[in-house]
């Protein structure tokens, strides 16, 4: 069975995720791209629907989820239709 990882970067330049299937790039994208902001800092809400699309997967099947450190488990559950307790490790 394949292992997902979803990478989320937010609230610095550039906001966006990746969805890596054993390690290889399945998708990815800048939030930018959907909010038509350059350099989109927000939580790319957009972007995660979108490789989760691309990847033809739920987040019920994702193995990991890793975060920037500008990120809090508080945000993710604000802004993401997943929990994300058996993902969130905070490191700090």
């Amino acid at each position: 069975m394949p292992e997902y990882v979803l990478g989320i970067s937010a609230f610095c330049n550039d906001a966006a995720a990746i969805i890596l299937r054993d390690d290889e790039i399945i998708a990815a994208a800048q939030e930018e791209r959907f909010t038509r902001k350059k350099h989109d800092s927000c939580f790319p809400k957009n972007a995660i629907d979108y490789c989760l699309g691309e990847a033809g997967i739920r987040s019920d099947d994702l193995e990991l989820v890793a975060f920037n450190d500008s990120i809090t488990e508080k945000d993710v559950k604000k802004n993401c239709n997943f929990t994300v307790s058996p993902y969130f490790t905070n490191t700090t």
